[in-house]
Parts: structure tokens; sequence; C-alpha cells
């Protein structure tokens, strides 16, 4: 099988580069539209608008409404045509609208996150919602032209952001991992190549060495060297880890947790670190592995039980709708190198949410 590897055109990083967007891209046109909801645009649209301006774009501003749907990606894809460059400003949803609409008129993409919180500001796809349920996955075959973000705004944001990245990109490393080992296909449907398997590896060595110190730091809407680190493996290992390096069990728990409302209130990263732990007592890891990653959880405020995530005492009802959901035909959990059915993501998840419970109480 060919191996295949993909990743943004370039990626700028550090404090306050948003002034600099203009000396990045290399783009040619005359209009680009800015899109983020009203909080965002409060805060980037100025120093974006001065940079493209004086890199010579007339500049639109589009307002998102906080869904990446069916609807308005539509909606704004019409009040976006013509444009030559779409800026995607935000978190994950405005992310992956951005890149929806981009596809839709044929512009080149800019993705600008203001939160840590997933790997979406570098990825080919978008994950659409409908009622707040995962919807599916919308592949649009290239990575955003630029990423840019600036740290400065990134370490203001809550703290808890930058925690929901953290989780996402030790679940990069995992599913990495098994995809690789399985032979099993990337999202391009190719295998993962040695580079993405190594950016992987590095994407969870740098949440291990630096989340506590960026956690600290963040609390305090600090920009330190670990800081730079972690919102780097968040967003970039993160992105091309799981796009060149594959997807396994945890991210369709994740999709299996969103049919259950009560689970509403919860973050994509947070829904994904219990999905990380559930894959581990899936493929049989020892109780120190799972231990250890709940001790590191706990220690920098991530989910570790069902309660964490809004279910507080699930029905087997629940359970084996989200167990279900996990392992619909074209969900990535059977990239798992065996078979995995319903009836054992319904016992996993129980496992974990005992061993979440008990390894918090002996903590205390």
């Amino acid at each position: 099988m060919t191996r295949t590897f993909a990743a943004p055109g370039m990626y700028v990083q550090g404090r306050d580069v948003l002034d600099d967007v203009g000396d990045h891209l290399t783009v040619d046109g005359t209009r680009a539209v800015i899109l983020a909801d009203e909080t965002v645009l409060d805060i980037v649209a100025d120093p974006l608008t001065s940079g493209l301006e004086v890199a010579g774009f007339d500049v639109d501003r589009i307002e998102f409404r906080g869904a990446c749907t069916h609807t308005e990606i539509d909606r704004i894809a019409e009040e976006a045509r013509g444009a030559d460059v779409v800026v995607g400003a935000g978190g994950g949803r405005a992310l992956d609208t951005a890149k929806a609409v981009q596809s839709d008129v044929g512009a080149r993409l800019v993705t600008v996150p203001t939160i840590a919180s997933t790997d979406a500001p570098t990825s080919s796809l978008s994950v659409l919602y409908a009622d707040g349920e995962f919807d599916e996955f919308r592949f649009h075959g290239v990575n955003p032209d630029l990423v840019l973000v600036d740290t400065a705004v990134v370490a203001r944001a809550p703290t808890r952001f930058l925690r929901s990245g953290m989780a996402d990109a030790i679940a990069t490393w995992y599913e990495a991992d098994t995809a690789y080992r399985a032979a099993a296909e990337n999202v391009f449907d190719g295998r993962s190549t040695l580079t993405a398997h190594a950016i992987a590896e590095t994407c969870y060595d740098t949440i291990r060495d630096h989340g506590r110190s960026a956690v600290a730091a963040v609390e305090r809407d600090a920009v330190t060297e670990s800081v730079e680190a972690v919102v780097e493996a968040n967003t970039l290992m993160s992105g091309i880890g799981f796009e060149s390096g594959g997807l396994a069990a945890a991210h369709s728990i994740h999709d299996g947790l969103t049919r259950v409302d009560a689970t509403h209130g919860a973050t994509h990263g947070e829904k994904v670190n219990l999905g990380t732990l559930t894959q581990l007592v899936l493929e049989g890891r020892e109780t120190a592995t799972l231990f250890d990653l709940i001790d590191f959880s706990l220690d920098v405020g991530l989910p570790v039980s069902l309660a964490d995530v809004g279910l507080d005492d699930p029905t087997d009802d629940q359970l084996q709708t989200v167990a279900e959901a996990a392992c619909e035909p074209f969900e990535t959990i059977h990239n798992e190198p065996f078979e995995v059915t319903p009836p054992a993501v319904h016992d996993a998840l129980l496992t974990v949410d005992r061993l979440g419970r008990t390894r918090r109480d002996d903590r205390h």
C-alpha cells in the first residue's frame, strides 16, 4: 500500500504574530474574508485586517454563528463567493467551517486558532454536526496554506481549552501507533509514513514533558517555553499525526459519546480523553499504563470517568447507544488489529469508569 503524508503549506507560531499575516501569505488576489464569531472578531479582526490590507487585499468580515453544519457552511459560502482568501479564526468548529467554505468557493485558506483545543487548524477535513451530535466528516483534499498561531492570544483563553487540546494530542500517539502496527489506512487512504509515526510519538512526549508546566502558566495568562511547546504539539504535531498517522478507537468513542445529550457540555478533547482510556482497555494494556495516564489526566484536570463528561449515572441504554455508535462501519475503531464489537466497548467504558473513580479516590 502507498504511504502518504500531508501537512499545511506554512506554520507560524509565536507571540503577536497576527500582525505579520501579510508577510507570510504568498497568495495572489484582491479579496479576503475573515470568518469568526463575534467574540473572536473583537480579538483578531483588526490586526488581521491591517496585515491583509498591507498585502493588498480588500477585507470583508463574516460572523460565524457557532455550529459547523451544512446550513452554516452554505450560508457563509454564499457570502464568501469570489474571495481569493478565506481566513478562519477561532476554535475547531469555526476553522472546520472555514475549511468547508474555502473548498466550496475555491479560495486559499488561512487558519488562525485562538485556542489550542484541537488539531483542526492544520488538518484537511471538517467535522460536521447536527443538533450537537457528530454527523459526518467532509474531506477537502488539501491542508491550509497558512496556519498562524498567536500564543499570546492562546494563553489568554480559558485553560480548559489548552487541557482539551492536550487530550487530543495524547490520543494522537496511541491511535497513530495502533494504526501503524495494524497497517491501517490514514485519512488519505494510504499507510502511515515513518515521519508521521515519529511526529505522533514526539507529540505525546511533548505533552507529558511540558503539560503540567504549560497549564500552570496559562492559568496566569503567561507564555513560556512550555506553553509554546504544548501549543505546537496540540496544533501542528497532533494535526499531522492524526491525519497522516491514522486514527483508531479513541475518536470513535468520542463520536459515540456525542450521541448522548448529557455529554454535550464536554469539549471534544475531554470526550477524546475518555476514549483514549477506553482504547487502552480494549487493547488489554497493563493496569500500570492505565493508571499512569489517569494520574497525568488528574494532574492537569482531564476527565477520567463517565461523570466527568456529563454521565453521572449512565443507564445501560445510554452506554449501549455510545457503544453502537462507536462501532458503526465507517468508524476508525475498526483500525484496531482485532474485531471490536459494541459489547466490548460497553464493558470497556464501565471498566474505565471504575478505574478512574478508584484512582481519584486513592489519591485523595
